[in-house]
């Protein structure tokens, strides 16, 4: 059940619109989320990420990675093709999957690789030249206004 209203925060505020979904979207889960499968995220430079996601038993053909509405869709659909074996114990789990990662402005996927039971997706945040700070000269301008009489031209 949840407790919490943001319709006041939607009212009040002009431009945050994406901060409002996400804590709509945080506080709307129900605390049921699948851990499976696990995954990482690292900062490999100062615009660059990494999203490491262990994917034990799939292959390439198994995985899709695509990018929709702001967001980062990872999933996998894996072929029953084990009908014909017996196992005694089964630790390696091949269930089908779907993780979301939200993306934030100007963050753009360039790649992905599945190494060794991993799967790598690159992303790199780009601002537009319009966003970055830039500084701002200031002019000089004269201090000698026009009703004020300079002192030597008098004397």
């Amino acid at each position: 059940m949840r407790g919490l209203d943001f319709a006041p925060l939607y009212r009040a505020t002009v431009g945050f619109d994406q901060i409002a979904d996400m804590l709509d979207r945080v506080t709307s889960n129900d605390g049921s989320n699948a851990t499976y499968p696990p995954y990482n995220i690292e900062k490999t430079a100062d615009d660059a990420y990494r999203i490491s996601i262990a994917v034990a038993g799939f292959s390439d053909e198994d995985l899709t990675v695509e990018v929709k509405d702001g967001a980062l869709h990872v999933s996998a659909d894996k072929v029953n093709e084990d009908e014909d074996r017996t196992y005694l114990h089964r630790g390696i789990a091949t269930r089908a999957f779907q993780r979301r990662f939200h993306l934030a402005d100007h963050v753009r996927v360039t790649g992905a690789s599945h190494e060794n039971g991993m799967l790598h997706i690159d992303l790199v945040r780009e601002i537009p030249e319009a966003l970055k700070p830039r500084r701002i000269e200031i002019a000089k301008t004269d201090a000698i206004e026009k009703d004020v009489v300079d002192a030597k031209a008098v004397n």
